[in-house]
């Protein structure tokens, strides 16, 4: 036999609401926090992907200029080593010694700064060059192209300012040395066109000298500033996603807290 109370009956009810209310709290505090876990995922694997692309990025940024050092090394120093070998001095020429010093001095200094840029690209690039024909993203993190950026920068300045500046230097050395011994053949009070061919070659590569420097000032400033500016566009996505996920988190925990009872 079942007595039913009516006292009884309500409190019972009162408890179902209430346990029911909790219930659907704690899976809307599961659903805010599965939420904010899978935001929180979201946000660390577009992160590792941007890092990954960046470092693809930088591998064969480096890769490219070790080919071009490569490349600019081997064919100045050869000419130098040419112009070296091939000319020829007049033997009964007195020439001044300061111009045969700073011609040797020039040629020596040039062919020893491009076999250095050469040496590094040489060794380093076989390693760039393994890394980057695999196909797999995470092989990048096998390459030391990070490791060894000071050396990849170093090469490619011996290579593209220093060496093009001492081979400019040689070129009008070189015309001083092959022209000056034509003076024998200048009149008296005339300059001889030897040395008016060494002053033409002069007058040209200091010119070009000046805008050559110029150019890589600017070209290292402008370099400069777009990376700069590059990575303050990439610090402020990073800053409005940040935002972005405090906000969504304030919002849930807003939503959760007035759920309760």
């Amino acid at each position: 036999m079942c007595v039913f109370l009516p006292g009884f009956d309500s409190q019972l009810l009162q408890e179902r609401k209430s346990f029911t209310t909790h219930l659907r709290d704690f899976y809307s505090l599961l659903s805010t926090g599965t939420t904010l876990s899978a935001s929180v995922l979201v946000v660390s694997s577009t992160t590792a992907s941007a890092n990954r692309a960046l470092s693809w990025r930088k591998l064969y940024l480096s890769r490219a200029k070790l080919k071009a050092t490569s490349r600019t090394s081997a064919l100045l120093s050869g000419f130098a080593m040419v112009a070296m070998v091939e000319v020829q001095l007049e033997p009964g020429h007195d020439y001044p010694p300061g111009l045969l010093i700073a011609f040797s001095a020039c040629t020596t200094i040039l062919v020893a700064v491009h076999l250095f840029a050469l040496m590094i690209s040489t060794c380093i690039l076989p390693n760039l060059e393994a890394v980057s024909n695999v196909h797999n993203l995470n092989s990048v993190n096998e390459s030391p192209h990070e490791r060894m950026h000071r050396y990849i920068e170093l090469a490619w300045a011996f290579s593209t300012v220093i060496g093009t500046l001492l081979f400019l230097t040689e070129v009008m050395l070189l015309c001083w040395v092959k022209f000056l011994p034509l003076t024998k053949e200048a009149q008296n009070g005339t300059i001889s066109s030897g040395e008016a061919a060494a002053i033409a070659s002069t007058c040209i590569m200091v010119p070009f000298g000046l805008v050559f420097i110029v150019f890589a000032v600017h070209f290292y400033r402008t370099l400069v500033s777009h990376k700069t500016d590059r990575q303050i566009r990439e610090l402020d996505q990073v800053i409005k996603l940040q935002e972005q996920l405090d906000n969504r988190s304030e919002n849930d925990n807003l939503k959760a807290a007035v759920h309760f009872p």
